[in-house]
């Protein structure tokens, strides 16, 4: 199993900065990326309809013959992991908002968790303030219209800038030092965001340490590929935008093999 190949999916293209986390650290692995942009975002749906969405994902990776899963999606990670591990009997990483880092870092214990309204309302995030939010201020803000923006490549655009200064500025009026990217989106944005709320407010995002619990996990279980050669990237979409190309590989940084889901 261990030159099978390992499956990714997102609500849509956020996921990408997970998949670039990934392709650093495991280079000789090959990698198959689901965005499933037609039905983002993920934020404003219920619980069930994510789960049925993850279902389908993970179904169709699994006929692609991953070894791994990573739900690159804080609100599928919420509302899905859970029903994706009792169904699969493969490795499932999930995502979650960097509130225990963020709490270690923060200097003054004001934190701030931008993510989508899925994410803030789950059990899951709940779960995370009631075991490293004790002993700090965490001020939350859930963050409509701004996934939309980044499906749409609109990075830069004033739409973008203009919801990003509105999100974080009960943040920074609270006194947050430290803010948490809780949407794998967002980091593709952190460059605007740093520029609104200044130098001396700390980013936090999470891929980085899901991918490290990604390779922990493949080892235990001897899956690792043991090629040496520069492994494969392929990506999958249902969006119907005219720009989805351009979009994706802008993302991503170069040209992409993309195919319709």
């Amino acid at each position: 199993m261990s030159s099978q190949p390992i499956g990714i999916f997102d609500s849509g293209v956020g996921g990408i900065s997970v998949l670039k986390h990934i392709h650093a650290l495991l280079p000789h692995e090959h990698l198959m990326y689901v965005a499933d942009s037609k039905y983002a975002p993920y934020g404003n749906k219920t619980p069930e309809e994510i789960i049925a969405r993850c279902m389908i994902l993970a179904d169709f990776l699994m006929s692609q013959n991953v070894k791994a899963l990573v739900v690159a999606c804080n609100t599928a990670t919420a509302a899905a992991i859970d029903k994706l591990r009792e169904t699969f009997d493969i490795p499932i990483i999930g995502m979650e908002p960097a509130v225990k880092p963020a709490a270690e870092a923060s200097k003054n214990g004001v934190i701030g968790v931008l993510a989508t309204v899925g994410t803030l309302k789950s059990a899951q995030f709940a779960a995370l303030l009631e075991s490293y939010g004790r002993n700090v201020k965490v001020v939350t803000q859930g963050c409509v219209g701004l996934v939309e923006c980044i499906e749409r490549g609109e990075l830069d655009a004033p739409e973008t800038k203009a919801l990003i200064r509105q999100y974080t500025s009960p943040l920074l009026a609270e006194g947050a030092d430290t803010i948490v990217l809780g949407c794998t989106h967002y980091p593709f944005v952190k460059h605007v965001i740093q520029e609104v709320v200044g130098e001396h407010v700390t980013l936090i995002e999470t891929g980085e340490a899901v991918v490290k619990q990604l390779k922990r996990q493949l080892e235990e279980k001897g899956l690792l590929s043991a090629s040496k050669q520069k492994a494969e990237v392929h990506f999958w979409t249902n969006s119907k935008a005219e720009n989805v190309r351009q979009v994706i590989e802008t993302l991503w940084g170069k040209s992409a093999d993309i195919r319709a889901l």
